[in-house]
């Protein structure tokens, strides 16, 4: 009979590895999942649902993402101040022109588990709006979306 084998956290943080994606003209939600499964570790052999396994991911170019469809004129993204009308909404296409940033980590941080596990496996994404020369020193691995 064959067990099953659980990751332990020592060994998780000895094998993390720093990838890296280029986003231009990558659809967004295509990426938000890739980005979310290796973030989680769902790549791997070893993946255990209540640890975090995955490794770290840098985004660059985050300003030549595609949205598909009419979602740049039918697409709004609400922020609220907590203050009384303090309601921001914003369209997709001023996120991209704008934040585009925070377009991608918030569709990204919605696909990861929305709990201390969630907040600690979100850390480790990484998002740029340029080709912009950050974590060259940790030798991040090209990889494309598939």
């Amino acid at each position: 009979m064959q067990k099953t084998t659980m990751a332990k956290n020592e060994s998780l943080k000895a094998s993390r590895k720093w990838y890296e994606i280029d986003a231009t003209n990558v659809i967004l939600g295509d990426l938000a999942v890739f980005s979310a499964n290796i973030l989680r570790g769902k790549n791997k052999p070893l993946f255990t649902p209540n640890f975090d396994c995955g490794d770290y991911l840098i985004i660059r170019n985050a300003k030549k993402i595609k949205l598909t469809g009419k979602k740049l004129e039918d697409k709004f993204y609400y922020n609220h101040s907590l203050y009384v009308g303090g309601l921001r909404k914003r369209s997709a296409a001023d996120m991209i022109e704008k934040y585009p940033e925070e377009l991608i980590f918030e569709a990204v941080k919605g696909m990861i588990p929305h709990n201390r596990l969630g907040r600690q496996i979100i850390k480790k994404l990484f998002v740029y709006g340029d080709n912009g020369e950050a974590h060259e020193a940790q030798t991040p691995e090209r990889i494309e979306v598939k």
